[in-house]
């Protein structure tokens, strides 16, 4: 906080305050505001590429291409149930601990993990955990992107500190393109009510920035694993 004579002026403040300056913008223009306000309610849609505009069942295959191509791996089971058997068989197969740590999140929690070897710790991550396993709301298909929406239900740590992630999304998720993902997360959550943050995960944590070699898990997990359910 910084102190002011007629009051105490927050950090905020001071850094819009800059801001402002450096743009000379007025923070009380009318115009502009009601251009931000016009923007905010209008949420005008992109230029959506016909490349995710497809049926279905070849929107699932698209995003699968697109997602293994960023060096994810993805799986395809039946139904939710099989999710503990499918997050058991991928653990044993890269011979990762058989423990996982989830959020709150109901469709996750009610599986049936009692039926598995594995076991299971709830809420956020300390970055101690070698797996975490996260409900993705949405994909992409046209670039292979999850879309995670954070809270209790799925905390933001999971998407970055383990060092594999494992994400379940449902089949009839997945969505051509990025617009029409913003639709529908408007629509469930609410202007007003959105989540504090929406993270777009495409594909494990990497980075070119040494010598340009790439390096996987720079940033985040270095393994990437996606569970399509249906």
């Amino acid at each position: 906080m910084v102190g002011a004579e007629e009051g105490v002026v927050s950090d905020r403040e001071v850094i819009l305050g800059k801001i402002r300056r450096a743009l000379a913008a007025d923070g009380n223009d009318v115009g502009r505001r009601a251009i931000v306000i016009a923007r905010l309610e209008g949420t005008p849609r992109g230029i959506i590429p016909e490349r995710g505009q497809l049926p279905q069942e070849e929107r699932v295959a698209l995003f699968t291409t697109m997602a293994e191509k960023v060096s994810a791996t993805v799986g395809r089971i039946a139904a939710l149930e099989d999710v503990p058997r499918a997050v058991a068989e991928f653990l044993r197969k890269h011979n990762l601990p058989a423990s996982l740590r989830i959020g709150a999140d109901p469709l996750l929690a009610d599986l049936a993990w009692d039926g598995t070897q594995i076991a299971v710790s709830h809420g956020p991550s300390d970055g101690g955990d070698p797996v975490g396993l996260s409900h993705a709301v949405a994909g992409i298909a046209e670039s292979g992107t999850l879309v995670l929406t954070s809270g209790p239900d799925n905390p933001t740590t999971l998407n970055f500190l383990p060092e594999t992630h494992i994400v379940v999304i449902r089949a009839a998720d997945i969505a051509g393109d990025y617009e029409t993902v913003w639709d529908e997360v408007r629509e469930t959550y609410g202007k007003g009510h959105m989540p504090r943050t929406v993270n777009m995960v495409t594909g494990p944590s990497r980075s070119a920035d040494i010598e340009q070699t790439l390096l996987l898990g720079a940033h985040g997990p270095r393994r990437l694993h996606i569970v399509v359910v249906g």
